[in-house]
Formats: C-alpha cells, structure tokens, sequence
C-alpha cells in the first residue's frame, strides 16, 4: 500500500502562484508513475501532469508552459510548481501513484490505484 498525502494548495488571485507537494508513505519503492489530477465542481477529474521515476514529465495541453512536475525520489516527494494561476484552474488537486511497471504513464485516473484526500486551490479573478 501506498498512502499520498497533498498539501500546499490555497487561494490566490489570477496570476499568483503556488507549490503542491505530495508526501508517500509506505511500499513506495516501485512507485514507477506518479501524477497531479484536478477536478472542478461539476466537472469529471482530468490529468494535469505526470512523471516516470526516471524523470519524464508530460503535461497536459492546458497547463504547458505554466505547470511543472517534479518528484524527489530520495524523499518520496511529488512537487506540482503551478504559474501564471487562472481562475479556470479552480479545483481539487489530487496525488496519484501507480506501482504497476511500466515505462508509460497513462493519463487517466484508470490508470492509478493510489489516491490522495486533495488540495483546494482557488483561483480569484
């Protein structure tokens, strides 16, 4: 089992800035994939940005350019480093992992077991 836990989420004004970081605990060692989802009141929950253990990030059409993926494997920690805030970027962020083996991060919410609570972030225009 692997338990995430988020943190660092907030409100800020269009434009500002804000770091998530997301702390595993437990069988963390094959954690091959790693990912940040959000999901908007109303709205299904979409993939923002995921990363290999190796260090491979792809992004999200939306966000590129504005978010960056980071993970520190030596402190079990995932990073989302979020830029240039939009209030359309209003949601829940949620950590995710994966211990299935692969070099290829999915980038639906199907393709990861393990979930965080979540952190708000609120955009205000």
């Amino acid at each position: 089992q692997v338990q995430l836990v988020e943190s660092g989420g907030g409100s800020v004004q269009a434009g500002g800035s804000l770091k998530l970081s997301c702390a595993a605990s437990g069988a963390t060692h094959n954690t091959a994939c790693m990912a940040w989802f959000r999901q908007a009141p109303g709205k299904e929950r979409e993939g923002v940005a995921r990363i290999h253990r190796a260090g491979t990030p792809t992004y999200a059409g939306s966000v590129k350019g504005r978010f960056a993926i980071s993970r520190d494997n030596a402190k079990n920690t995932l990073y989302l480093q979020i830029n240039s805030l939009e209030p359309e970027d209003t949601g829940m962020y949620f950590c995710a992992a994966t211990r299935v083996v692969t070099w290829f991060c999915g980038a639906g919410p199907g393709d990861y077991e393990y979930w965080g609570q979540g952190t708000q972030v609120t955009v205000s225009s």
